[in-house]
């Protein structure tokens, strides 16, 4: 057998996997990483998306890895939206959202076929995508749901579901105890997304979601062992299905700066982002607040107007990354603060965009306020960093329990009641609360000194994890062996 002959078997073995992304910046992030990892593995990865939505991370895939991203023209015309809206997003009118999901079901048949073409031996796709586990069946390969949540968020919907316990207390504001988890945790019927409070659309489209998960091979998280190994544990149990932590994601492929910048956005010109670094070099070491509510929010005038006195009576440096919301009165109370705090030299306020990755690393960098999305709250253990919880919608409430209640690395604003992404909701915390919460997370006192070193410890075992031997290492080694068995016994004998 000659050299070519030996090429030929090789690239029959190797395996081939398809990565379909949803439409959202919160969940294109983490599964492009992931993808990336496998590729760092040897494998054949190929990633379907958009045109707008391939502009994201086309960039930091170009640099010597072998991935191929396949890009499908968005029908925006055929479903009436402007050309390059395709991306769910804090800037996506809420008429415009059920136009987005119409344009992917008018791709779904595109995306089949493409799935039969390239002869994937796999296929991981988001949550959003149920439908890709009957397509994977009728291919004989495998599906893998990616969820861009946590696991403890998963089995916490799960208990719901079985239990119904929150169908049996007298009011929205009640305290109950979610059954059957590895820890004891409280919560109220307000903090929990409306389709499992009263049913609508949306709770169908978790059923069929649901679902799908039982019927896949498996399900993949950004998340590692010491971070949520009990719930990792509990998920295959109550579950019935497979699980592989494969995170932190981002800590594993984005090493340069150059990727961090354009991670999850469009190219930046190159010293676009000088203002924020040099500002924040010439604080010290642990002094400065970073403060971000992730790619899907917006706060009605009134609430920017609390966070904005809070942050300037609170005493600490801070950034905040602020979205405009289009209202004059607003916009003229914000450029006054910024001027104000600018002359001051104790904030620096970005808006719209910010390389979260780098500015989390800045060594000024003590504490950060979030709104509790998985991503943030992954990429802050990463650098051991003490949060303020302030859950907003989707799974965050979920996820300030793990932070508060579990990992005990965070104080709650004191936010109590969930909202749509695409809504102000009617509640506003005040100036005081978010202060005192600051004050824990900032303070040099035993409470905030004790998060701190328990973020500290996260951040060691994150770094162990993705290394040679460590957890999320050794999960992506077997959930490859495993694909690679499945290939074999799938070729022709």
């Amino acid at each position: 057998m000659d050299r070519s002959e030996y090429q030929i078997e090789d690239d029959n073995l190797k395996l081939k996997v398809i990565f379909l992304p949803f439409l959202s910046i919160s969940h294109i992030i983490p599964i492009v990483d992931m993808a990336r990892i496998f590729a760092m593995h040897d494998v054949d990865v190929t990633i379907i998306t958009t045109t707008s939505n391939a502009a994201l991370f086309q960039s930091s895939i170009s640099r010597g890895q072998n991935i191929r991203t396949h890009v499908m023209k968005f029908p925006a015309e055929q479903v009436g939206l402007p050309v390059g809206v395709e991306t769910f997003s804090a800037d996506t009118p809420p008429d415009m959202s059920p136009k987005i999901y119409a344009g992917l079901e008018i791709l779904r048949p595109e995306i089949e076929n493409l799935f039969k073409e390239l002869q994937a031996d796999c296929i991981v796709s988001d949550m959003f995508h149920p439908w890709t586990v009957d397509t994977a069946e009728k291919l004989g390969i495998p599906r893998i749901i990616f969820y861009a949540a946590s696991v403890l968020s998963r089995c916490a919907v799960h208990s719901l579901e079985q239990h119904e316990v929150h169908t049996k207390v007298e009011c929205d504001s009640e305290k109950f105890t979610l059954v059957g988890l590895p820890h004891e945790l409280e919560m109220t019927r307000l903090q929990l997304p409306d389709w499992m409070r009263k049913p609508n659309m949306y709770a169908m489209l978790m059923k069929v979601v649901n679902d799908s998960a039982r019927k896949s091979f498996g399900a993949v998280f950004n998340s590692f062992h010491e971070l949520e190994g009990d719930y990792e544990e509990h998920y295959k149990r109550v579950c019935g299905t497979k699980c592989w932590s494969l995170g932190p994601v981002s800590m594993w492929v984005n090493h340069d700066d150059l990727d961090k910048v354009e991670r999850g956005h469009h190219v930046k010109t190159q010293g676009e982002e000088e203002g924020w670094l040099e500002w924040l070099n010439k604080k010290k070491e642990g002094s400065v607040l970073y403060v971000s509510f992730g790619s899907l929010n917006r706060f009605p005038s009134d609430q920017l107007v609390e966070i904005a006195h809070a942050l300037e009576s609170s005493g600490y440096d801070f950034i905040w990354v602020v979205r405009k919301n289009n209202d004059e009165g607003e916009n003229s109370f914000m450029e006054e603060f910024e001027e104000r705090v600018k002359g001051s030299k104790k904030g620096y306020l970005i808006w719209g965009w910010a390389p979260q990755l780098l500015i989390l690393e800045n060594r000024a960098i003590g504490g950060m306020v979030s709104h509790c999305g998985w991503n943030t709250v992954v990429e802050s253990m990463n650098v051991g960093l003490p949060m303020v919880t302030w859950p907003l919608f989707a799974e965050h409430f979920f996820n300030e329990k793990l932070v508060v209640d579990v990992l005990k690395i965070g104080v709650p604003v004191g936010t109590k009641e969930w909202r749509n992404w695409n809504e102000f909701g009617s509640e506003v915390v005040t100036r005081e609360e978010i202060e005192k919460a600051i004050g824990v997370v900032m303070d040099g006192g035993e409470e905030g000194e004790g998060m701190r070193q328990r973020a500290k410890a996260l951040s060691n075992a994150a770094k162990k994890a993705i290394k040679l031997g460590g957890s999320s290492h050794n999960n992506m080694m077997e959930l490859i062996r495993e694909l690679k068995e499945l290939k074999l016994r799938r070729k022709p004998q």
